[in-house]
């Protein structure tokens, strides 16, 4: 290409995507002048598809890699003009509805006119063959989406606001974008996932916002009580608000008093005094702590059912059905399942917790009777229902949420219909699930909550089962005694001894049949090669399986360093899934049978955050892959990729819920700041049939030793203890 090429400004076509990030929009690309001209032009795009028409400035550049490219800082999109070009364009798959046969016939009908015509005169692609009712609503919508877009990525580039931003911002608010952004464009912080406060501050402020506005003040607070949400708390202080307001802003403490009392007079905050402080809620927070409360002193203050008329002989009898022998633990636990409205069973790993769920199902199917099983991942789910062989859903679908409503449909105004309902895996289930469940549990149903207590807390807001059990307010049967099929598993003797911070039990060193080995090595990158050994080829050997198996899993308690989750999920995918010819997105590449994991709730594809797959196809053209989630295949678009992440190492908060074969876990010293008793304790109990640490004697002394327990900003046990007396179980 001669040197006198390089103008600053060049219009032409999209001929193919060689590489996109959805994270930051990077994207290389080749690309056709209109002179005829090939090149390649890199830069930060939304979402491009092969056939659009881009007005592009910026410079050329030399790339000791791949040569002269073109660096876009700006460009603007626009229609193509040439009849070649509009088939090319329509052609893209950019607008939903028209493929390339389709492309072809509306061209051949209207020729250099077909752009005017979709415009301004859509109906008029009814005279094309093909084309019917419903598939010309398809395309219009799709046209004007696209003519939204365009428009935003022009205004906000004006602004000096990357195309990235504009293409997050359409997606979420469509044609009334610009009334978000001339109003209040810190609205973007709280609706779009992946804009934070400082973006949107950067919008704002481009946007000509007064950086000591109230406006500004208000939406900080907003943005931090949300980000306390995320790390589970239910309320800030009021002091640590004006704390981060005066460090991050500059404004004095009366400015953030003000800012708070404008939108408690808003109804976006609510107020509560506790003691001498003064705690700060967002309103669903608030209002699901206080329904949660009033609903667990409800139900448990309710009069006691009617057990079965002989429940020692009923349990007797499901005893020898299942050919099992109850301890005298299990029995309390089961008869207590029958005396009392709401019933928690807490315990540790083979203390029968399932065991108990299966026979307390076998009563009730006995009595004819009717009990819900439920759980708050899909996999916990899929777990009990292969434990009881009965149906168990995840709470979302058994009170059946309607992602177009926002909302479930089962409510205090059209409740369960059932006897029973068993929740599993409770110590996952956070604050505003639990007030979603309590309010669609009618009076004359018993609850029935297991879960382990000494597991994390749930990833949302609250420390639901911790709290309850702590406030002596709902029956607890504690569950202390490990299974007798459980014994000769150091898996399940380390985990109690782990809770007891005791030391662990190691296999003689000629036991080849252990479920339990620790793995010695100080030097992080020894431990990191005896991980990739193990996970290539001693585990798969081991157990008979595969060594690309989601039943086997590295759980990592750090995400950076040789052994965190990020390093090790490239390293196994080079040795485990090596072909090439993938996916590149940022500095991933995803590739055909890859581990992935979904990063955050989906509730219209009905996938969560947590949720393991695997991918079964890919299209590179557009930019879209296909993943089995448990027989199910999901399909995710160009600009929903920063949704999943391999899962060849997950952390230890990803793997809750969860239950593998095998699990392979790093524990070094340079993991100290994650090096706590209860994020190990759940990583080992991930394990079904083996279990690796690989690390220091010291990082697993300083894990065991350390028992923080972790403090959440949350009254849910002080709203229980002050309930009066009449109220008790």
């Amino acid at each position: 290409m001669p040197e006198k090429a390089a103008a600053d400004c060049l219009e032409g076509t999209v001929e193919q995507v060689v590489y996109y990030n959805p994270e930051n929009g990077y994207t290389v690309c080749r690309f056709s002048t209109e002179d005829g001209r090939d090149l390649t032009v890199v830069g930060s795009f939304p979402p491009l598809s092969a056939g659009e028409v881009l007005r592009v400035t910026g410079k050329w550049e030399v790339n000791p890699r791949f040569g002269q490219q073109f660096r876009v800082e700006n460009f603007v999109p626009i229609l193509p003009s040439s009849v070649k070009g509009i088939e090319k364009f329509l052609s893209s798959g950019l607008v939903k509805g028209i493929g390339p046969v389709l492309a072809r016939r509306i061209v051949k009908k209207f020729g250099g006119q077909t752009i005017d015509v979709i415009s301004k005169k859509p109906d008029k692609i009814l005279e094309v063959e093909g084309v019917g009712s419903v598939k010309l609503r398809e395309i219009k919508k799709s046209w004007q989406e696209n003519q939204h877009i365009r428009d935003l990525i022009i205004f906000l580039q004006e602004h000096g606001v990357s195309t990235t931003i504009a293409t997050k911002v359409h997606r979420q608010y469509g044609d009334r974008s610009f009334q978000v952004l001339k109003t209040n464009p810190y609205q973007l912080c709280l609706d779009i996932w992946g804009i934070g406060f400082k973006t949107a501050d950067q919008i704002a402020l481009k946007l000509g916002m007064d950086p000591s506005s109230p406006e500004r003040v208000k939406a900080f607070i907003l943005y931090l009580l949300e980000k306390a949400a995320e790390q589970g708390h239910v309320f800030s202080f009021e002091e640590e608000l004006e704390d981060a307001c005066a460090k991050e802003l500059g404004v004095e403490a009366q400015k953030t008093r003000e800012a708070a009392a404008s939108l408690l007079q808003d109804r976006l905050v609510r107020i509560e005094e506790h003691g001498e402080r003064t705690a700060v809620y967002l309103p669903y927070l608030f209002e699901a702590q206080e329904g949660v409360a009033k609903a667990i002193l409800r139900i448990g203050g309710l009069p006691p059912p009617s057990p079965p008329p002989d429940i020692e002989r009923t349990i007797a009898a499901v005893e020898k059905d299942l050919s099992l022998k109850f301890s005298p633990r299990q029995k309390e636990a089961i008869r207590e399942c029958f005396h009392k409205r709401l019933l928690i069973i807490t315990g540790g790993p083979g203390t029968g917790k399932t065991t108990i769920i299966r026979a307390v199902v076998a009563i009730f199917d006995g009595l004819g009777q009717k009990v819900l099983l439920t759980a708050p991942t899909g996999r916990a789910a899929k777990r009990l229902s292969e434990a009881t062989r009965k149906e168990a859903k995840t709470i979302h679908r058994t009170l059946e949420y309607s992602p177009k409503q926002g909302a479930f449909r089962k409510n205090e105004r059209h409740p369960l219909r059932a006897d029973a309902i068993v929740v599993d895996e409770f110590s996952m289930v956070d604050l505003p699930l639990m007030f979603a469940l309590v309010k669609a549990v009618p009076a004359w149903m018993r609850m029935i909550l297991v879960g382990d207590k000494d597991q994390l807390p749930p990833v949302g807001p609250g420390n639901l089962l911790h709290d309850i059990i702590e406030s002596g307010r709902v029956a607890v049967v504690r569950l202390d005694e490990i299974f007798r099929q459980e014994r000769d598993s150091l898996i399940v003797l380390n985990a109690h001894r782990i809770n007891q911070g005791l030391s662990l039990v190691y296999p003689p060193r000629e036991d080849r049949d252990a479920d339990f080995y620790f793995v010695h090595h100080e030097d992080e990158e020894k431990a990191f090669k005896s991980i990739m050994s193990m996970c290539c080829f001693n585990i798969p050997r081991k157990l008979g399986l595969p060594a690309l198996t989601p039943q086997i899993q590295v759980i990592s308690p750090m995400y950076r360093g040789l052994c965190g989750v990020d390093n090790l999920n490239v390293e196994l995918q080079a040795r485990l899934n090596p072909h090439s010819d993938g996916l590149k997105i940022g500095n991933r590449e995803f590739r055909v049978r890859d581990k992935v994991m979904q990063i955050r709730n989906d509730y219209e594809k009905e996938i969560y955050n947590g949720d393991i797959g695997t991918i079964v196809h890919l299209d590179k053209q557009r930019f879209r892959l296909l993943v089995d989630f448990d027989g199910r295949e999901v399909g995710f678009e160009k600009e929903e990729l920063s949704d999943i992440t391999h899962a060849y190492a997950v952390s230890v908060h990803k793997s809750q819920g969860s239950e593998y074969q095998a699990v392979v876990m790093p524990l070094l010293t340079q993991h100290y700041i994650m090096l706590q008793r209860n994020l190990f304790y759940t990583a080992l109990t991930r394990a079904k049939k083996l279990s690796v640490i690989v690390g220091s004697y010291r990082a697993l002394h300083i894990a065991i030793k350390n028992y923080k327990p972790i403090e959440r900003n949350g009254l849910l046990k002080e709203k229980l203890m002050a309930a009066p007396p009449f109220l008790l179980v």
